[in-house]
């Protein structure tokens, strides 16, 4: 059957079907390979689409921007201290201002429930650019960068997501991989596990798509056999620092590292990241980390993150094309 996306909201995987998923990759790559050609042709022109940041970003907001700017579309950045949201004026009423004068809304932020409220009152298409629960313009990117690093069909590929469980990239990961019938797996220590009502719904979903998903605290026994290891950052942003000391002492078993990567048997396993990474100390969170607890990475080891099994900043440059998708499938004409 055909696809048709027009004026839908991006808010999480879990609102969208395999076909749907298929789609937006399909156009995706057709983007990619139509900008590398010289041959891409504007279709939103006269198109304008606010971006709201209640967190800072690099490659949420130059995927949007540059998607948008590359098909004729203008952009209003909206920083954490550049509206009344949440001080003078509620979300509620935010999107019925922002709905009148703009065709699509990017949000960024905390709250799951923000993005929804923004949804149901803009009357226009919004897309989470990233919250607490969801990444679906993440996970869209993984998924065609997945697709150009093995000959494998999605259905016949094995991911496994190492760190913490409950991670908002770890959870849409596991949703888009159910709905596309992939062989999911997340390792976490216990004490980080999603909810058991989230892991049944990702389990149903998985077996009604001819898929697999299994979350487990043996780390080795989940990434054995992996395609792709995947994992994200021990702390988000926002959360209190306070929390480091203990999530060092129950991840550090869950690092990437070159005998995680060996483990799973398959010399082809590529490593990702949703970006950025602790993999060194050149950062000044890097550095205050080494010097308050004697380590020089966190989730991924350095030789991981640069070797040529490290796929990260394809992913990265994959945002703005499946981004580019997202808006065109829309908002295009």
């Amino acid at each position: 059957m055909p696809v048709n996306l027009h004026g839908r909201n991006v808010l999480t995987l879990d609102d969208f079907s395999g076909q749907e998923i298929r789609y937006l990759l399909r156009l995706a790559a057709d983007l990619k390979a139509a900008k590398q050609a010289g041959t891409e042709k504007p279709r939103l022109t006269r198109k304008n689409i606010a971006l709201i940041f209640e967190k800072d970003s690099t490659r949420t907001r130059s995927g949007f921007e540059v998607a948008a700017y590359d098909q004729g579309a203008h952009v209003t950045y909206i920083g954490p201290s550049g509206s009344h949201i949440g001080h003078k004026e509620s979300m509620k009423d935010t999107a019925r201002v922002l709905g009148r004068m703009y065709d699509a809304i990017e949000y960024r932020g905390y709250s799951q429930h923000q993005v929804e409220l923004l949804a149901a009152y803009a009357g226009v298409p919004v897309y989470n650019g990233l919250t607490d629960e969801a990444h679906p313009t993440q996970i869209l990117a993984d998924f065609m960068t997945m697709r150009e690093f093995t000959h494998k069909h999605l259905s016949d590929m094995t991911i496994a997501f190492v760190g913490e469980g409950r991670d908002n990239v770890a959870q849409s990961l596991a949703i888009g991989a159910s709905k596309l019938g992939m062989d999911i797996r997340i390792a976490s220590p216990r004490e980080l596990w999603p909810d058991n009502n989230f892991c049944a719904h990702v389990k149903e979903l998985a077996e009604r798509r001819g898929g697999q998903f299994r979350i487990d605290d043996d780390v080795q026994a989940c990434v054995k056999g992996a395609d792709f290891i995947y994992t994200d950052v021990w702390l988000s942003l926002g959360e209190d620092e306070g929390g480091w000391g203990e999530r060092i002492k129950l991840l550090t078993p869950f690092r990437v590292t070159r005998d995680l990567m060996a483990a799973t048997g398959n010399p082809h396993t590529k490593f990702m990241h949703c970006l950025p990474a602790f993999h060194d100390t050149e950062t000044a969170v890097g550095a205050h980390i080494e010097r308050v607890y004697g380590i020089d990475c966190m989730e991924v080891e350095n030789a991981v993150f640069e070797s040529e099994a490290s796929i990260v900043f394809d992913q990265a440059e994959n945002r703005m094309h499946s981004i580019k998708a997202i808006l065109l499938a829309t908002i295009g004409s």
